[in-house]
């Protein structure tokens, strides 16, 4: 009996033992592991140091230098205040780090100011004012909340004060030349009021009523003398150094070859004097299409024309075949 339990007690013994020992050999090698994860995590932040020491050694944003004369419209802008420097300084960052939108006004500029730089100079308003409209828009046919519509933002009640036909079927405010030359009016009669190219620019924005308010109740004739809302604050500012950033881009770091500029349309216009029942149809005939249509004449707002007796429009086609090209401009350089 004596030794059935001595068996008994060394077989139980030795199978405690397997079992301790075969637990052991499972267990995680915690010393291991911990010193494993330490170097992980060592390894891990020198990444992240080198990332950082990366991104300080090459990456660069750098502070605009304004040109240290500065003028708008012939117009010397006095740099000497430090309000007014502060001011412009801030539109030069915003709009030089605004990549992706002045990118885009640099490439419309392409397509758009030489029309309208002609028109200016035929109306004898200053170039600079090419900038009045890309701040206006983008050189966008876009409309504003308050119902501003096409490239100069015109109010409605404004553009038909100017002549510009806008009703159902046909919105001038969305025909570049026309709307342009409505804009050249406006800026000639609010100069001549104002006696500044720059107040000019500003009544543009707030109205020539508000803005000869604001003065007489300053008690200025400068523009940059007005304590305005902060939008009309900061309109011509923008216009100012919209000129500046797109007409010498190698200083604020944008770099853009002629061929990637949109280049004007290569068009031809048609007189149409009868009406048009379907526009879809009228283009389909001119060998061209719809959309197209719509591209180069925005200012047509319904499907068809409506030509009144001794009437007349024009429209714009492509020039040579169905698609919608570019006219060839050599680069200058």
């Amino acid at each position: 009996m004596k030794r059935n339990n001595l068996v008994f007690s060394l077989l139980l013994g030795f199978g405690l033992f397997g079992i301790l020992t075969l637990l052991l050999s499972n267990m995680p090698d915690a010393p291991n592991d911990f010193k494993n994860e330490e170097t992980k995590n060592l390894k891990r932040q020198k990444k992240q140091d080198n990332y950082r020491e990366f991104v300080r050694d090459n990456y660069r944003v750098y502070a605009m230098q304004m040109p240290d004369s500065i003028s708008f419209a012939g117009e010397k802008v006095p740099l000497d205040n430090v309000d007014v420097h502060d001011r412009l300084d801030r539109e030069f960052h915003v709009n030089t780090y605004w990549h992706s939108q002045t990118f885009l006004f640099h490439k419309r500029s392409g397509r758009w100011f030489p029309i309208i730089q002609k028109i200016l100079e035929a109306e004898g308003v200053p170039d600079d004012f090419k900038y009045l409209c890309l701040i206006e828009s983008g050189l966008d046919n876009v409309v504003s909340p308050a119902g501003a519509a096409g490239f100069w933002q015109i109010m409605k009640k404004t553009g038909i004060d100017y002549q510009l036909q806008i009703d159902d079927q046909v919105d001038e405010r969305y025909h570049l030349e026309k709307s342009t030359k409505a804009a050249c009016q406006y800026l000639k009669i609010a100069k001549k009021k104002f006696g500044s190219w720059t107040l000019a620019a500003a009544s543009y924005n707030m109205g020539k009523a508000g803005l000869q308010k604001r003065l007489t109740e300053q008690k200025v004739e400068s523009y940059f003398d007005l304590h305005l809302n902060n939008e009309t604050s900061r309109y011509v500012m923008r216009i100012i150094a919209a000129k500046y950033i797109l007409s010498e881009s190698e200083y604020y770091g944008f770099r853009l070859r002629n061929e990637d500029l949109y280049q004007p349309y290569d068009v031809k216009k048609v007189k149409i004097e009868s009406t048009i029942e379907s526009l879809a149809e009228y283009a389909t005939k001119e060998n061209t299409n719809y959309r197209t249509l719509k591209v180069l004449n925005p200012w047509l707002r319904r499907k068809s024309l409506i030509v009144k007796p001794g009437s007349s429009y024009e429209i714009l086609l492509p020039l040579n075949g169905s698609k919608l090209k570019e006219r060839i401009v050599e680069d200058k350089e």
